[in-house]
């Protein structure tokens, strides 16, 4: 596709999925395609906003007739994600071509941090659908258990693969920790597997940097660059 080229889409459903994370189902353009872990770069067809572009990662299969978003609103200042909280179904937005670094590479562990699990969400799902989930391991850190993105679904797609850390706030059922050197070391089993990472870019490279002091090959440490 070219950079230039733009798509304004309706908005076709939005779903609460935890107290500031939306699920946003709009049309898919005729032959527009991505691969999971992808993004484009995404705008409000509204006076003031149709320039205040954002990247956000599909959350869809390329199969569905339907594209996916899910996102996290940040109310604490007034931009796009805020924006986007108030908008209803028949509102449109601005999608232009896709891109993404973040590609499966077979079996391996994903460490997400916050809203950053969104760019596993359509591989994980893509690996249910092709019953090829195997023995991945998901690592997803929260604040607290509420902000847990998917939770029913990332269970039902690993099952006891799926590992969650809370960093604040009380519940028996998780750790209570950071992904830190000490935390990797205890859990991972296998450091020459591929990792994929995604979250804020303070974590990103914290990790990415522990990670290959551990002996991880840097070209199996997958994140968006």
């Amino acid at each position: 596709m070219s950079t230039t080229e733009e798509h304004v889409v309706k908005i076709l459903s939005i779903q609460p999925v935890t107290h500031n994370v939306r699920s946003y189902r709009f049309e898919k353009p005729a032959g527009y395609r991505f691969h999971p872990g992808q993004a484009t770069e995404v705008s409000i067809n509204k006076d003031g906003w149709r320039e205040e572009k954002r990247p956000f990662t599909f959350t869809s299969l390329n199969e569905w007739p339907h594209l996916e978003f899910t996102i996290k609103s940040y109310s604490d200042h007034k931009g796009v994600t805020n924006e986007l909280s108030t908008l209803k179904p028949g509102d449109e937005l601005i999608i232009r071509d896709v891109w993404g670094a973040i590609a499966y590479k077979g079996e391996g562990y994903f460490i997400a941090g916050g809203a950053g699990i969104t760019p596993f969400i359509a591989i994980l799902r893509q690996l249910k659908k092709d019953n090829k989930v195997g023995s991945n391991q998901l690592y997803f850190s929260n604040k607290t258990v509420s902000d847990i993105i998917l939770h029913d679904e990332l269970d039902s797609i690993l099952g006891g693969n799926a590992h969650y850390i809370v960093t604040e706030g009380g519940d028996s059922r998780y750790k209570k920790t950071y992904i830190n050197k000490e935390f990797l070391l205890a859990e991972i089993k296998d450091f020459k597997k591929p990792f994929y990472i995604c979250g804020p870019d303070k974590m990103i490279s914290d990790i990415s940097k522990i990670l290959t002091e551990l002996g991880a090959d840097p070209n199996s440490v997958v994140f968006e660059k």
